[in-house]
């Protein structure tokens, strides 16, 4: 019997993606500098422990998370590898076995197949949630410059009012204060808005991209049940014979019901819709409301370029940071990082305390 791994050989474009069109292959699948492997649980520990290491100290705590993300994804795209060949694996073993077993077995590693092919999908998907919330990582690492450069103004301030009490740069270093508390007032409002509108989108993109997922599982896990009401169960003394198995045209039937089921679903169709009870909806649009009334503020959006455009130069960003000039390059950190094996995570640790202490 001609044994098959995936649903359709070629594959036309599902509704959903027609509607949300498929976003670009996820960044942990390409560029590895071991390939498809990875070092493992050790690996994912190492890269934890390290991502907050460097940079400023506004955007460790996101690029520590933006960094576990990323061993999500490699986990999930694992899982989506291994549950394909553990398909090929349970088509292969009944094909040995009696004529419903053999043919069920075959057809259930078609589904199997495609759920594997579903998480590949689904971490492209995710990636969109993970490079969103880069987004205000990087937006963080440039707000510091003007964090740093009000505090070190204050401490200058502080220390000659101790030392100098009348000295004349006091005066002077007051009104740099007040320009450079100015321009902070500027980039943390720049960084409270966009920190909530990225978070909003990146979120979305991850519920969006976990709502097609599980409903589309279930949709599977729902016509696999079927597809094993066709092997009779029923027991058999010694020596008598089953019944013959007619169930080949059932189990296509089946298997092309579940892709067309797949290739249809579009959000709008969902079958789990969430509802909110009375309380909760009242609760939540009295807060709406109170937004909307409280909503007349200043719009600072246009003070931003001025700002980029002082001379003092005072909005860094991201990348131009000295400690943070390869962050954004995740793939020239993954390979640095994985060339350093577990074993020798400690002696690099080591060195990189020395050198702190040298130039402390």
């Amino acid at each position: 019997m001609h044994r098959t791994y995936s649903m359709r050989q070629s594959r036309a474009p599902t509704a959903s993606q027609i509607q949300n069109p498929p976003p670009p292959s996820s960044s942990t699948k390409s560029g590895r500098f071991f390939g498809k492997a990875s070092i493992g649980g050790a690996g994912h520990a190492f890269r934890k422990q390290t991502a907050g290491a460097f940079g400023p100290d506004l955007a460790k705590k996101l690029s520590q998370l933006v960094k576990m993300e990323k061993n999500v994804m490699r986990s999930m795209e694992l899982v989506g590898r291994e549950r394909m060949e553990v398909a090929q694996q349970l088509s292969i073993w009944g094909e040995a076995c009696d004529d419903d077993v053999s043919d069920v077995t075959d057809k259930l590693g078609v589904l199997i197949y495609e759920v594997g092919e579903l998480e590949d999908q689904f971490v492209d998907r995710y990636d969109q949630y993970r490079v969103t919330i880069k987004s205000i990582r990087n937006i963080e690492a440039s707000v510091q410059p003007s964090r740093d450069r009000k505090q070190k103004i204050t401490d200058q301030i502080a220390q000659l009012k101790y030392k100098e009490p009348n000295s004349p740069r006091i005066v002077v270093l007051e009104q740099e204060l007040v320009r450079a508390e100015a321009e902070s007032l500027v980039a943390e409002a720049q960084l409270s808005n966009i920190t909530r509108e990225k978070l909003k989108a990146a979120f979305t993109y991850q519920f969006d991209a976990l709502r097609e997922h599980c409903e589309k599982l279930a949709i599977i896990a729902g016509y696999g049940k079927h597809l094993l009401e066709l092997i009779d169960d029923t027991p058999v003394t010694p020596g008598e014979t089953r019944n013959a198995y007619d169930g080949y045209e059932a189990s296509k039937a089946i298997i092309q019901d579940c892709e067309d089921a797949l290739t249809n679903w579009v959000t709008a169709n969902a079958a789990v819709k969430p509802k909110l009870s009375t309380r909760a909806r009242n609760l939540s649009q009295r807060r709406a409301h109170r937004n909307r009334d409280q909503s007349e503020g200043v719009d600072l959006s246009g003070q931003d370029p001025s700002m980029k455009d002082r001379e003092s130069g005072l909005w860094v960003p991201a990348g131009a940071h000295r400690e943070y000039q390869n962050d954004d390059d995740d793939e020239e950190e993954e390979e640095e990082e994985e060339r350093v094996q577990p074993g020798h995570a400690g002696e690099a640790r080591g060195r990189e305390d020395e050198r702190v202490a040298t130039e402390a």
